[in-house]
């Protein structure tokens, strides 16, 4: 079973590797965030059009959602 390391262990870790290392680690870790987020918003796109296409909600104006929010 592998073993969980708390957020400061990491840090220590990642302070033991070189400079060049360190930063080619923030590269992977900085790609992989944008991956993550780009996974997430695809999957909030699909669900929008499937609700969109059931039917669950309308289109409307920037004016029109302004009314609707302040109303």
């Amino acid at each position: 079973m592998a073993k969980t390391l708390s957020f400061q262990e990491v840090l220590e870790t990642v302070e033991q590797l070189s400079l060049g290392d360190q930063e080619a680690l923030m590269d992977v870790v900085r790609r992989r965030i944008i991956e993550q987020r780009r996974a997430e918003l695809a999957k909030d796109i699909q669900e929008a059009q499937e609700e969109f296409k059931a039917g669950n909600v309308r289109r409307a104006t920037p004016d029109e959602l302004r009314r609707e929010i302040l109303s």
